[in-house]
Parts: C-alpha cells; sequence; structure tokens
C-alpha cells in the first residue's frame, strides 16, 4: 500500500517536473507559430509585389519592343531620306561642275589654241629645217666624190696650164715662188674655205701682239695658215722646183734625163730641210707637219719616180709632200668639217633656243593654271553672293520685293539673270541654298 502510495508521489512528481519543463516550451512554440504566421504573410505580401512586378516588366517590354520597331523605322526613313538628298546632292553638284568644267574648257581652249597655233608652227618649221638640213649634208656627203674628181679634172687642166707656164719661168726663182703662191691660192679660193676666217695668206706669225722671228732674225710669214674647228692649225708652204725639171722634159738623152732628175731631187730635199729648219710647229698650235706644196704635178711625181721613199723621208721631218690633187681633196675634207661644225653650231642654237621656248610656254602653262584656280575661287564667290541675294529664305531680292509689295514707289524692276544650276533646281527653296553652301564650302 506504502509502495502504491510512494508510485503515485513519485508519478505526480515527475508530472509535476515534467509541467514545469515543458512551460518554456509551450511557450517557445507558441512562439515560433506567430512568427511562421507573420513570415508567411511577408512572403504572401512579397509574392504579390513581385508579381505585380512581372507584370510591369512585361509591360515595359511590350513597350520597348513597340519603341524599337518605332525606332527602325524611324531610322530606315532617316536613311532612305538622307540617301536621297545624298543622290540629289551628288547630281546637283556634278551638273555644278560640269558646267563650269565645260565653260572653263572651253575659254582654255580658245587661249592654248591661240598660243600653242604659233608654237606649232614653229616647231614644224624647227622640224622642217632640220629635215632639210640633214638632207642637204646627205646629198652633199654622196656628191663629194663627184666634186673631187671634178677638181682633179680642174686640177689636171691647171697642171697643164703650170706646164705651158713652164717655159716662161725657167731660171728665175722669184717668178717661180710667185707662181706656186699663185697657184695655191686659186686652189684654196675654189675649195669652199673662207679667206680671212677658216685660211690667211701671208700672215706674220704672233706671240701676242709681238711678231715671232727665226733664229736668223727674220719675220716667220708661211705662205698659209688653214684653221681645223677644232682650233689647230695647219702651215701650208709652197715650194717650187722648176729648172731641173724643165731640162729634164727637155732632155732626150737617159743619162742626162737622170742627171737632172738627180738634181731636181735634190732641190726638193733642200725645200724639205728649209722648212724642217722653219720650225713652224713650235710656235703655233698646228699638227705635227708642215704641208709643203709642190703646184707642178708631174714634178712631183718625177721626185717620188726619183726615189720612192721621198714621201718618208720628209715626213720623217714634220714635213708632207703635197701635189695639187692631194691638196684640192683635202682642202675638200676640211671645207666639210667646217659645215659639219656650222651644223653643229646651228642645231646646238636651235636646240638652246627651243629649250627657251619650251621654259617660256611651261610658265605660261603655270600661269595659266593660275589663272584657272582663281577664276574657279571667283566663281565660288559669286556662287555665294548670289545664294545670299536671291536664294533661301530671307534673301535680299525677296526683302526688297517686300518693300516694293508695300508701296515703295521704284522706277525699275530687280532683274538677276540666274546661273545654269538656278535655272534647273528654280523652286527648290530652302534644300537648293543648304547644297549649293554645302558645295561652295
Amino acid at each position: 500500500m506504502e509502495a502504491a502510495i510512494w508510485l503515485i508521489a513519485g508519478l505526480l512528481a515527475g508530472m509535476g517536473s515534467m509541467w514545469l519543463v515543458s512551460r518554456p516550451v509551450v511557450r517557445l512554440t507558441r512562439k515560433y507559430r506567430d512568427d511562421c504566421e507573420s513570415l508567411e504573410a511577408e512572403l504572401e505580401k512579397r509574392r504579390e509585389e513581385g508579381e505585380g512586378h512581372r507584370n510591369r516588366i512585361a509591360e515595359l517590354t511590350a513597350d520597348n519592343r513597340v519603341l524599337s520597331e518605332k525606332l527602325r523605322t524611324r531610322e530606315e526613313e532617316t536613311e532612305n531620306v538622307r540617301r536621297q538628298f545624298r543622290l540629289e546632292f551628288e547630281n546637283l553638284a556634278n551638273r555644278i561642275l560640269e558646267e563650269k568644267s565645260r565653260r572653263f574648257t572651253e575659254i582654255n581652249k580658245e587661249n592654248i589654241a591661240g598660243i600653242l597655233k604659233p608654237l606649232g608652227e614653229n616647231l614644224e618649221s624647227f622640224r622642217k629645217k632640220v629635215d632639210e638640213t640633214y638632207d642637204r649634208e646627205s646629198k652633199e656627203r654622196f656628191s663629194l666624190g663627184k666634186e673631187v674628181e671634178r677638181l682633179v679634172q680642174l686640177n689636171q687642166r691647171l697642171s697643164q696650164e703650170a706646164s705651158n707656164l713652164t717655159n716662161a719661168l725657167k731660171g728665175n726663182s722669184k717668178v717661180q715662188g710667185d707662181w706656186g703662191e699663185m697657184i695655191l691660192e686659186n686652189i684654196l679660193e675654189r675649195s669652199g674655205l673662207s679667206k680671212g676666217r677658216e685660211y690667211f695668206v701671208q700672215e706674220t706669225l704672233r706671240d701676242g701682239n709681238v711678231a715671232l722671228r727665226s733664229e736668223e732674225g727674220r719675220r716667220m710669214i708661211p705662205d698659209v695658215i688653214i684653221r681645223y674647228p677644232d682650233n689647230r692649225q695647219v702651215i701650208v708652204d709652197s715650194k717650187v722646183s722648176l729648172t731641173a725639171y724643165v731640162r729634164y722634159s727637155a732632155e732626150d738623152d737617159p743619162q742626162l734625163c737622170s742627171r737632172y732628175a738627180a738634181e731636181h731631187l735634190e732641190s726638193v730635199k733642200k725645200h724639205i730641210e728649209e722648212l724642217r729648219g722653219k720650225n713652224y710647229q713650235q710656235y703655233v698650235a698646228s699638227l705635227d707637219f708642215v704641208m709643203m706644196f709642190v703646184p707642178n704635178e708631174p714634178a712631183y711625181l718625177l721626185a717620188l719616180q726619183t726615189e720612192p721613199d721621198l714621201w718618208a723621208y720628209a715626213y720623217d721631218r714634220g714635213v708632207l709632200l703635197i701635189s695639187p690633187t692631194n691638196l684640192i681633196a683635202s682642202l675638200r675634207l676640211i671645207a666639210d668639217l667646217w659645215k659639219r661644225e656650222y651644223q653643229n653650231r646651228n642645231a646646238l642654237d636651235i636646240a638652246r633656243r627651243g629649250a627657251q621656248l619650251y621654259d617660256k610656254f611651261a610658265g605660261f602653262v603655270e600661269n595659266m593654271n593660275r589663272i584657272g584656280e582663281n577664276l574657279r575661287r571667283t566663281n565660288e564667290a559669286y556662287g555665294e553672293a548670289m545664294g545670299q541675294l536671291r536664294d533661301g529664305k530671307g534673301n535680299l531680292i525677296g526683302q526688297v520685293d517686300k518693300l516694293r509689295a508695300l508701296g515703295v514707289k521704284a522706277k525699275k524692276t530687280l532683274s538677276v539673270q540666274p546661273d545654269a544650276p538656278a535655272e534647273a533646281d528654280e523652286g527648290d527653296g530652302e534644300p537648293e541654298t543648304e547644297e549649293r553652301q554645302a558645295i561652295n564650302h
């Protein structure tokens, strides 16, 4: 019984302890339940707000899509308008440029044609002159052989005349020398050379203003000095040896002919040594030899027949033996050299004048380009001024016409001549002015 009491007491005590322990737990549980209910209410509120935001986002997305479509459409329209304006601007600019270029080209053609025509005529005349010069030179070159042949015939006639004069020249050395100089000068006059320019007769050699003299004190006066185009000179001295030759020609005895031929050869060698002793080469800018002219062709040939090495003998001593035939050929060659020299000088002068003419023409073209640039700028300034005068809103002509409409009395009316582009685009209004200003800019 007592045990049952203790058991009941224990149960009551346990239940009391449990009640004491579970009371805070119940209180916490109730608090947690209240918090959960509050959080659920807050979560529901947030869920409702989120749903509202989603709806707003959907509305804004739809509005944005509509606005984007409108923007794309507006951009396409703007691009089309811009493209249209660009095409119209390019067409207008091309028309203006073509018109101005055409006008400027026509003016330049007229001006340049007036200048190039005389230039072309001068160049054509220059070309013809050059062609004629070279054609004449070619013909003269081909006819040189015939000319030499004619001169050979002349020389033969002169030699015959000289043979006829031989009898008149016998035994008189002074007369023989004068005759030889006369033959020499006669050949020179017919050679094509000019006396006092290409050759000089009986001219005293000088060193500056001082006359040159030989070792014997005699003035050095060669018979002829011939100038070459390169400023070199050749001296020609006439030497006549006819006394022994005349005896040889009149003799039939072979022994006497041999003796007279030897005497003639000795006379020629004597003249060679005399020319060698004068040393003309030391005093003038000459060639390395002096020409010894033998005016009688048969006498020249007799000396060479008597001693075949006579020509080499003379050449080793700086003397060149020459007969009338050889002299004529040499003089013709010298005359041809001078002719070529004068032609070259003329060609150089023509080339120099052509270069000067080209420089003048180049300067003229440069000035014409500068004038064209100034005309272009003037035309642009004119376009801008006329734009301010008659085009666009508030232009001067419109303002003045309004004054007249308001009652201003005037005796004259305004008349402005439009240019080609203005007439073509008349009535376009303000866009035309903006495009024109863009072009001028």
